[in-house]
């Protein structure tokens, strides 16, 4: 008796067994492995332009290399941070940064809370000042920089236009080591007030009505609803923009850069007078031509972020646990 070797139809069922497996295999792939084919393009690019640069970076910086010759690395250890803590201009460059950031976040800030607790209220045409509001921070750096440096020119300039009007001489706002500062400061208080402005906002209306309400009840004025209710409700926006403000601060590069109109720009002054570390690393990797130096300045700042963001939480949490 012959024994048939014909494939069992579609509808047998080994086959359809196999194929509600694989379907099964496929449902469960796709529940499980779309959430990570979904985020993989940004690790893929933070990878490629954050990590990567991170981690050769932190590796030139442990060689004595030129900008000429960047295949040509001579190991040198731990000697260009060593340097870098004996060299008085990173002293200097610290220093500045941290007067500069203070000049610049403090009112930065406190004028931006103003402002939005102004636009907070109804009042007419609102939307268009918040877009007037955001308006410097979409313009950019360069324009804003260029802009400024005009207005405090010693000789032409309408700063000391203005300040002659009331009897004071005029400033070399240039070469003037805290008049430069403020000078700079003033960009940056003029890019980045809108935009703060703006956080702060969104978070005071994220605070319930209610709350107002039974302050009012409880006959506090306007000032103390503000203290009281408002100031503590944005407390972690608050928190949010100190640490960005630093950050920026940090990274300050552009606005001295151009404000320096030419070779003083790099070394922020004849005397280093406003030299931030953004200008240093660009002095040391594109003016002397030593990236191992530039790169080390990079992780001095990259530190000194860290840092920072380690002295917030445990401010934070001393704050938090005595409330």
């Amino acid at each position: 008796m012959a024994i048939s070797t014909s494939t069992p139809p579609d509808g047998a069922p080994g086959i359809g067994a196999e194929r509600q497996r694989r379907r099964t295999l496929l449902h469960r792939l796709d529940v499980r492995g779309a959430p990570y084919a979904f985020v993989a393009p940004f690790f893929i690019v933070f990878a490629a332009f954050s990590f990567y640069p991170l981690i050769y970076t932190s590796w030139i910086s442990l060689h004595r290399v030129e900008l000429s010759t960047l295949n040509l690395m001579e190991w040198v250890g731990f000697d260009n941070y060593t340097a870098l803590w004996d060299d008085d201009r990173f002293w200097n460059a610290l220093l500045n940064t941290f007067t500069i950031g203070v000049l610049s976040t403090v009112p930065q800030l406190l004028m931006a809370l103003g402002l939005a607790h102004l636009l907070n209220y109804q009042l007419r045409g609102s939307t268009f000042f918040r877009v007037a509001a955001l308006t410097p921070y979409a313009t950019s750096v360069g324009a804003a920089a260029l802009v400024f440096t005009m207005l405090f020119e010693r000789d032409f300039g309408m700063i000391n236009w203005m300040l002659s009007l009331v009897g004071v001489d005029n400033l070399d706002w240039e070469n003037n080591k805290w008049a430069a500062q403020t000078a700079i400061s003033s960009i940056v208080i003029w890019r980045w007030t809108g935009y703060n402005a703006l956080l702060y906002l969104a978070a005071m209306q994220a605070i319930p009505r209610d709350r107002y309400e039974a302050a009012a009840i409880d006959g506090a004025s306007r000032w103390q609803q503000f203290l009281k209710v408002t100031v503590p409700g944005i407390r972690s926006t608050i928190v949010f923009t100190i640490v960005l403000s630093t950050i920026g601060a940090t990274q300050l590069f552009g606005e001295p850069l151009i404000f320096g109109q030419g070779p003083n720009g790099i070394t922020g002054g004849a005397d280093n007078q406003y030299q931030t570390l953004g200008l240093l690393l660009y002095e040391e990797g594109w003016k002397n031509y030593q990236m191992g130096r530039a790169a080390t300045v990079a992780w001095a700042m990259f530190l000194l972020l860290i840092v920072v963001f380690v002295v917030q939480r445990i401010v934070k949490r001393v704050i938090t646990r005595r409330t």
